[in-house]
């Protein structure tokens, strides 16, 4: 049977993480209900956003928590799929806008060479 690299929660890992480390767990946990009550933006936005961010660092876990979280918060498939659109964007942008770091080093090793 192949182990998978994102293994399924169970209360087995759950307990363990909790044994390990509860006090920094404790906090995390209100860090978290904190971060993503509402505020300046209402949760159902800092939902989208953290759908988006959860895209861009590729965390499975995030992405399905946060995409029900979303959905519970009432935001509608439509927009959660634009805020992933959102996120490619800014992925792409980047590698876009530091291509200007591989041009600058090209121009400089032409520069170097004459």
């Amino acid at each position: 049977m192949e182990h998978p690299i994102y293994p399924q929660l169970t209360p087995e890992l759950v307990r363990k993480r909790r044994e390990l480390a509860p006090a920094t767990l404790d906090a995390f946990k209100a860090f978290s209900a904190h971060v993503f009550a509402d505020g300046a933006l209402p949760s159902k936005t800092k939902q989208l956003i953290a759908v988006a961010v959860a895209h861009v660092t590729q965390c499975p876990y995030c992405i399905r928590g946060h995409t029900e979280a979303a959905l519970k918060h009432g935001a509608s498939e439509p927009e959660i799929m634009e805020a992933i659109w959102v996120a490619t964007e800014m992925r792409a942008g980047g590698s876009y806008a530091h291509a200007t770091l591989a041009l600058d080093t090209m121009h400089q090793m032409h520069a170097a060479s004459r």
